[in-house]
């Protein structure tokens, strides 16, 4: 695969999965929607696993085939995301509902770590000095359709996996969860 042809995939997976993580919220608030949320509900730990797993392996094919340097930000993105990928991977095997106990402050601190990467990449002032003059946390390597990066990507990511690891679970009629 080219790397172009890699930057337009993994974009617009990217972007995929942050309208599915929209379209999570916005049935969330709808009363209607709840029915829908609640028949993805079982399978949401591997779907959560497979965002995780995607993201961690376009991590690696930047890095490894295309050899690009990944930035201290990336780092502290990719052990969160590499992290979650394993910690999900143990979840949906197990079938363990409390996984999001785990995974779900992950994925926040990788969000958060995402978004300042983006704005360091959009507005460098920001950037603190802390990272290195061979990979610049304000320099992406390329940024498709204009906007999305490697750290908006990742945000994607992150953001999908807590839209899936915080839908609501069916309840029995005095409020308690099925496990």
């Amino acid at each position: 695969m080219s790397l172009s042809a890699a930057q337009r995939f993994f974009s617009l997976l990217a972007l995929l999965a942050l309208a599915g993580s929209v379209v999570m919220v916005v049935l969330r608030l709808v009363p209607s929607g709840r029915s829908l949320l609640n028949q993805i509900g079982p399978s949401s730990r591997w779907m959560a696993f497979a965002v995780a797993a995607v993201s961690t392996a376009g991590s690696l094919y930047f890095s490894e085939v295309q050899n690009f340097i990944p930035c201290k930000l990336c780092w502290y993105q990719r052990i969160a995301m590499f992290s979650l990928a394993l910690v999900l991977l143990v979840g949906a095997i197990r079938r363990d509902r409390g996984v999001r106990w785990y995974a779900v402050p992950l994925a926040a601190v990788g969000t958060a770590v995402s978004v300042y990467h983006y704005l360091v990449e959009w507005f460098p002032g920001i950037e603190t000095g802390s990272c290195d003059l061979f990979a610049p946390c304000s320099s992406p390597y390329f940024r498709e359709f204009g906007f999305v990066t490697l750290s908006f990507m990742a945000g994607a990511g992150f953001l999908t996996v807590l839209a899936l690891l915080l839908l609501p679970h069916e309840e029995d009629p005095h409020g308690q969860e099925h496990r």
